[in-house]
């Protein structure tokens, strides 16, 4: 079943929901510089919280989600693509984003190896993809927050086909094409969920090794 509307459409976000946010957005300014960057922010929600936060840094930003917010379709440097994201994604050109983020959204999909794929494709040489997803031991504490003290939505949980590991999402991210020599994935959020960067080589040099481990 395809999901009908956007994280954030529909209720207003708990004080569980924005801490995720937070240190989601810490991470994301760790790994990446957004200074007249070409950015995309898949999955970005309904006010595409985060990448208000850096518009005004960036060069341009695409956005892809079920739904967006109608002031962000009139922005001038964005650009928007509504629809589920493996279908949406194959509209963004090659080689046309310095930024990926796609932030707990590989759980909701049923082929997340399809939009992995796609990050790559999309990034220019020398981007950077940045992925957030909840962990196995995450899950407990997800749903115990949504089903059992109603501190998040629900149909958020319900919506979940899968959780990752770092040992679960390494591999994906090989496949999509991605140098182990270049692929950060390591546990954040307490624990609580999987953070990878993935970069792509540079045009006219290699980068240096990031982290090819892959942590229990």
């Amino acid at each position: 079943m395809t999901r009908g509307t956007s994280f954030g459409e529909d209720w207003t976000m708990t004080p569980v929901d924005r801490f995720g946010v937070a240190l989601s957005g810490r991470a994301l300014h760790r790994h990446a510089a957004f200074e007249g960057k070409r950015i995309g922010d898949f999955g970005c929600g309904y006010h595409a919280t985060f990448t208000r936060s850096v518009l005004a840094r960036v060069q341009h930003a695409t956005l892809i989600d079920v739904s967006l917010d109608d002031e962000l379709h009139r922005n001038a440097k964005v650009t928007v693509i509504e629809g589920s994201l493996v279908d949406a994604l194959p509209e963004v050109p090659s080689a046309s984003l310095d930024v990926v983020m796609c932030m707990s959204v590989l759980e909701h999909l049923w082929a997340p190896d399809l939009a992995l794929a796609e990050f790559h494709r999309i990034l220019a040489p020398g981007g950077v993809a940045l992925l957030g997803v909840p962990t196995w031991f995450g899950k407990r504490w997800l749903e115990l927050s949504a089903f059992r003290l109603n501190l998040s939505p629900p149909a958020e949980m319900d919506d979940h086909k899968n959780y990752y590991d770092p040992r679960d999402l390494w591999p994906m991210l090989v496949r999509a094409g991605f140098l182990p020599s270049h692929i950060t994935c390591r546990r954040f959020k307490f624990g609580l969920g999987t953070f990878a960067a993935c970069r792509t080589a540079p045009a006219s040099a290699t980068d240096p090794a990031t982290d090819s481990g892959v942590p229990a």
